[in-house]
Formats: C-alpha cells, sequence, structure tokens
C-alpha cells in the first residue's frame, strides 16, 4: 500500500481543525499510486484527498502542481480543487511533510478500457492541452531525454540480471533518441502520468483526471505518446488499433495535430516506452524487499519498445490527419 508516511489521530485531528470542511469521520490510506502518500478523508460535510508529499516530490515545485490544479478547475477541467484553510492556506505540513487537502472526484478508473473509454481520454486530453496553454506557469519535465542516459547508468550494471542484453538494447535505444528526437513540436504542459488509474470514470463518461505530480511543459505530443502505451496494449502485450484509433482521433476532433506532430509520434512513443521502462528498472532493481509498494514489471515496456520500433507512421496507430 502506498502509505510512506503514518499520521497519528490527535495530529491528524488538530490539522483538520485549521480547515472549515467537518468533523473528521475517517481516514484511510489508499493503495493506489507509488510516489506520495495518500489518505481518503471523510468528515460529516464531504470527502477529501490528504497528500503528503515525499521526497521524490520536490518542494519548489508545489506552487506549479497547486496552481496548475486551480487553473484547469477554473477551466472547466474535471481535476481535483485544492482546498484552503482558514487562513487561506493551501500547502502545509503535517507529520513532518509538506501536504495539500483536495477535493474527493467521483468515479472509479477502469482495469480493462474499451474504446469508448480511449475516445474520452482522447477528448478530455486535448481540453486538458488547451486549457493549459492559457496558463503563465512553466515546470521543467525532470524526465525528458536529456535524463534518460544518467538514469540508465544507475541500472546499468544490473539490467542484464532482469533479462540478458537488456543494457545492450537499452543502451542502442538512447544512442538513436539522442540523435533522432524531435525539436520544434507544440509544446504546452501535459499530464504526464495518464494511466488508467490516473482517469475516473462514472459509467462510460469520464469524471475527471487526478495526480498531476508528473506535469511540466514538454511536447504535447508526447503526451498522447505515453497514452498510447498505457491505453491501448491488451494484457497479453498485443496492440489494440480499435482503442488507438478511438483515443487519436477523439483527441484530433478536439485538437488537431500538426504535421509535425503526426509525423513524429513513432519516435515520441518509443521514447515513452524508454522513459517508463528506465523508472520501472530502477525501482525494480532498488525496491528493498518487503516494502510495502511493489515496483512495477520494467519488461512489459520493453515489449511496448519493440513494437514501437516496426512503426513507420502515424497512421498505422489508426490515426487520420
Amino acid at each position: 500500500m502506498a502509505v510512506y508516511t503514518e499520521v497519528g489521530d490527535d495530529e491528524l485531528n488538530a490539522f483538520i481543525d485549521t480547515y472549515d470542511i467537518g468533523r473528521v469521520t475517517s481516514c484511510k490510506g489508499i493503495a493506489e499510486g507509488v510516489e506520495n502518500t495518500n489518505y481518503l478523508l471523510k468528515t460529516d460535510r464531504n470527502d477529501f484527498i490528504l497528500t503528503l508529499y515525499e521526497k521524490r516530490v520536490d518542494r519548489k515545485d508545489l506552487p506549479f502542481f497547486i496552481n496548475l490544479m486551480e487553473h484547469l478547475a477554473a477551466s472547466n477541467i474535471a481535476c481535483p480543487t485544492p482546498v484552503k484553510d482558514r487562513k487561506g492556506r493551501i500547502l502545509r505540513e503535517l507529520a513532518g511533510r509538506p501536504c495539500a487537502l483536495i477535493s474527493f472526484l467521483q468515479g472509479m478508473w477502469v482495469r480493462r478500457p474499451r474504446p469508448d473509454h480511449c475516445a474520452e481520454l482522447g477528448k478530455a486530453m486535448a481540453n486538458l492541452h488547451l486549457a493549459s496553454l492559457k496558463f503563465d506557469g512553466a515546470r521543467v519535465n525532470s524526465l525528458s531525454l536529456k535524463d534518460w542516459r544518467p538514469l540508465f547508468e544507475q541500472s546499468k550494471l544490473q539490467a542484464d540480471s532482469v533479462q540478458a542484453g537488456l543494457a545492450d538494447e537499452i543502451e542502442q535505444e538512447l544512442n538513436r533518441l539522442e540523435t533522432q528526437w524531435p525539436q520544434g513540436l507544440p509544446q504546452g504542459i501535459i499530464h504526464a502520468d495518464l494511466f488508467p488509474n490516473n482517469v475516473f470514470f462514472i459509467g462510460d463518461k469520464l469524471s475527471g483526471i487526478i495526480d498531476y505530480y508528473f506535469a511540466c511543459t514538454d511536447a504535447l505530443v508526447y503526451d498522447i505518446a505515453i497514452c498510447l502505451n498505457a491505453w491501448c496494449f491488451e494484457h497479453d502485450g498485443s496492440f489494440n488499433i480499435t482503442k488507438a484509433r478511438a483515443m487519436l482521433n477523439a483527441y484530433q476532433a478536439v485538437r488537431p495535430l500538426s504535421k509535425a506532430e503526426f509525423d513524429a509520434l513513432p519516435l515520441m512513443a518509443r521514447g515513452a516506452s524508454l522513459r517508463f521502462l528506465l523508472t520501472r528498472l530502477y525501482d525494480w532493481l532498488n525496491t528493498p524487499a518487503g516494502a510495502m509498494v511493489k515496483p512495477h514489471d520494467p519488461l512489459e515496456y520493453l515489449r511496448y519498445l519493440r513494437f514501437h520500433k516496426h512503426i513507420e507512421s502515424a497512421s498505422e496507430y489508426g490515426l487520420d490527419l
């Protein structure tokens, strides 16, 4: 379970007393997520999420994340809204960690997305990108192309213990991406972590997008590439072009892609595969035995990477320019 920091009852009640949200009726750790400690907090008035930001989140980035969520909520993007205490503060400290209280979004994430779910995601992602263009904040992507090689160097010597030849395969892919990575593509704020467990649905309709703690300024089409991996592969590793077509064309209907973005998508998908392969590989090798968080299998993203290597055009994903 992703609860790294425990909060005592007396400490929690004293903290909540500084808000005008009612009396605490329950507070339960949330198993989803691997970066921060999250609690589902219930009061006699409403439900909230209490997030304690752990060491992998840089404190100096927190105002950006908070301001972005406020901007998106004001732009009618369904996302969590930060809650202010009686003194107007959003960012606080609890149990020795920076923290924030945010509104609770109704809905559930879908374990096996269908094409209609993917279409809803495509439309919502496009609207998020358009709304972000009017946001005056910016944040450098801390896991962009320039960060992948240093991350790989931390796992390189042990990579072949996960699969024989893995280190050499990653090295070759890094060499290619570093020389061919597209430049000059339309930029904006991307979510950068739009996995199914960060997208809520009520029935078939998308009810909200959560967890903006990887959000950053980058090529908008890179967000699409991340979603191709996260939403359009089946559990057996096969690529579902029906899901991809639904997602991509729903996005395109809201925010049409440029010719340069269309051409860049296959290489962007390879880069997105490598980025998550590298972070998963690091976590796989460095998560202590018995830890409460189970690391994800890095080889899943190696299979995705190998698939994208054979894609020559975005039309092979089902995208119509």
